[in-house]
């Protein structure tokens, strides 16, 4: 139960505006006003959105209603402008933080000579999406575990992005913050003071004492009261939210090595997943740079057709094949809004929307001043064969391992896999989303034959009507284009383009795909090579920036965690066991401290780029798999 405090009575209302803009030198206390690594944080979700974490308390980053709804905290974006939500003590402390055992219930923990306590974060889930429809909830409870430790507590949003005003109402129960279109609720046991844009408190908690603050966002047309009491109260809500991940962490069919790794994988996908549709996000933020202080930042809370293969493969790995189902629902659901050349875009919307204009947002200085930062992406009016090997291999895999594909699906993806015949020839961005010209990069050759050989086995498998000389036909010239054009002699290597000379990590997945037996001479110098030239220790870049085909940017990036995977994952298909072997474990080291990836990792360790990163996470469990297989 909450501390009871007595408290003068507050005015019913006490309402103005704050602009977005508005923080003064309190703002500075407490570290309110500075970056933190990317990662230093964990995240807590309901499968509608997520926030951030923070190891100091601070809630950085969330987006409601929805993962692609506009920021109400995004301080990790501008420390100063961006909103932030904090719950630490006043004294200096060691800070540690877990999650509670398999779940995605964060604990972070505060450690002081004179007392010890502990935040508990967590954003309420219902097994049945209608029970969240109009409410979501993020949780934070203060309890004391030894001693006593004084505690400040800081909300300040800022609303879109931090560009849209709010007003602030103080109630009996706690404050309203509102805008033209959206409110929010804090619940308070204490009261609460304006200060700036937002509201804190200061109290005390002793040794077996719990304080609760809960931070709700209500649909307009919902019934229920902003400022109502959670039903059952924090205790249950926490019981519930802790019993359901751990009952879901027990669907998860996988026994072998590095099982908490693995399981924290699938975790994190699940926590990205959007339950109103099965659409999984590729990152829940935007911007999150892979270059400090460089321009390489991108908005990542869309869901790629190429994604698709990696999550159903990893999904039934892992025994979750309700999970997908629910993926396989949303990629049914874009085939049908194919154009009438057979084509389709690369990415969507979490929603199934297609246009995903992208805009800088100047007022936002950007993470540690890695500007721009942006919203939307252009990218998805690039041409990027390589969707449809994706596409094709995801479907072949549903088709095989879980539920046969209708005839409907198939009328279109054999629409898609006649688009493929007619355009494979052509340059494109390829799987780098390259903004610097078009080339004939060896990746999008490699995944349309996948996309023609998947579709060729699926007519045979299940006996679909289909132009198969055609599809024969081409498959076999795109194998054949590939082994002349996309390699180069002199280094006895597959590389990232026709007539290129060096080498590109995407090549690491041809024996993944059953392109090249993994231990052809070709496959095994060009592995050789990759190591070589892309890998620092256990750590594998994507391509060398200055060497491969430009991609229209300035700058250094960091190394590509999923190009590690599979690095190890074709040393594995390779049979050299023990090479995977130290190389995987050694990239488990670069996890956060709560088993969290984002997309790169810095030249010393550090995290970079959109956080957390299901690529990443998809890539380990499927390596994971494979080499455990393999080691017996």
């Amino acid at each position: 139960m909450a501390v009871k405090k007595k408290t003068r009575s507050q005015k019913k209302t006490t309402k103005k505006t704050y602009s977005p803009y508005q923080f003064s030198e309190r703002s500075m206390e407490f570290g309110f006003r500075s970056y933190k690594p990317i990662e230093n944080y964990g995240i807590i979700g309901d499968f509608h959105s997520v926030a951030l974490v923070g190891m100091d308390g601070s809630i950085d980053w969330c987006c409601l209603p929805h993962f692609d709804s506009p920021s109400i905290f995004a301080s990790i974006l501008d420390c100063q402008k961006g909103g932030f939500f904090k719950i630490a003590p006043m004294h200096s402390a060691v800070q540690k933080q877990m999650y509670l055992p398999e779940s995605c219930v964060l604990t972070t923990r505060f450690l002081n000579p004179g007392g010890v306590a502990e935040v508990i974060d967590f954003m309420p889930v219902r097994e049945r999406v209608g029970e969240q429809k109009h409410t979501h909830q993020i949780i934070r409870r203060i309890r004391g575990v030894r001693g006593s430790l004084k505690f400040k507590m800081r909300c300040e949003p800022a609303f879109n992005y931090a560009r849209d005003k709010h007003t602030i109402q103080l109630k009996k129960a706690g404050a309203i913050f509102s805008t033209k279109s959206l409110r929010f609720g804090l619940l308070s046991p204490l009261k609460l003071n304006v200060v700036d844009r937002g509201v804190e408190c200061e109290f005390v908690v002793n040794e077996g004492q719990v304080v609760d603050f809960i931070l709700r966002h209500v649909e307009p047309h919902s019934p229920k009261g902003i400022l109502d009491m959670v039903k059952g109260g924090v205790d249950e809500a926490l019981d519930n939210t802790h019993n359901f991940w751990r009952r879901w962490s027990k669907s998860v069919k996988y026994n072998g090595r590095w099982r908490e790794m693995v399981k924290r994988s699938a975790m994190t996908l699940k926590l990205m997943t959007f339950a109103p549709t099965g659409a999984i996000v590729a990152a829940p933020t935007t911007s999150l740079p892979e270059d400090i202080g460089g321009e390489r930042n991108w908005d990542y809370r869309y869901t790629w057709i190429r994604d698709a293969a990696f999550t159903i493969y990893a999904f039934i790995r892992l025994g979750l094949t309700r999970e997908a189902e629910q993926f396989m629902h949303w990629i049914d659901a874009r085939c049908h809004e194919e154009r009438k050349d057979g084509s389709m875009q690369i990415m969507y919307s979490i929603h199934g929307k297609h246009k995903l204009d992208e805009h800088v947002l100047k007022h936002l200085e950007g993470y540690r001043g890695s500007s721009p930062v942006r919203i939307g992406n252009g990218a998805y009016k690039q041409l990027q064969l390589d969707i449809y090997g994706e596409l094709m291999d995801s479907a072949y895999l549903f088709n095989k391992y879980t539920t046969p594909i209708s005839y409907d699906l198939w009328q279109h993806l054999r629409r898609q896999l006649n688009y493929v015949c007619k355009n494979w020839k052509r340059k494109d961005e390829g799987i780098w989303e390259v903004r610097g010209g078009r080339k004939h990069f060896v990746y999008s050759k490699l995944m349309c034959w996948v996309a023609l050989d998947r579709g060729i086995r699926l007519v045979h498998k299940r006996s679909f009507p289909g132009e198969r000389l055609e599809w024969y036909k081409a498959r076999d010239q795109i194998y054949e284009e590939i082994m002349s054009k996309g390699w180069n002699d002199k280094l006895k290597s597959f590389v990232q383009y026709y007539g290129a000379d060096v080498v590109d990590a995407s090549n690491l997945i041809m024996p993944l795909v059953f392109f090249i037996a993994p231990t052809d001479p070709r496959m095994l110098t060009t592995i050789d090579l990759c190591k070589s030239r892309l890998a620092q220790d256990s750590l594998v870049y994507r391509y060398r920036v200055g060497e491969a085909a430009h991609d229209g940017l300035t700058g250094e990036e960091g190394s590509f965690s999923m190009c590690t995977f599979w690095l190890v994952e074709a040393l594995t298909r390779a049979g050299r066991l023990h090479e995977a072997r130290y190389i995987f474990e050694k990239m488990l080291t670069y996890a956060n401290h709560v088993g969290l990836y984002a997309e790169e990792i810095g030249t010393s360790g550090e995290a970079l780029g959109n956080f957390p990163q299901a690529f990443t996470h998809l890539s380990l469990i499927s390596a994971a798999f494979n080499l455990d297989r393999a080691l017996g």
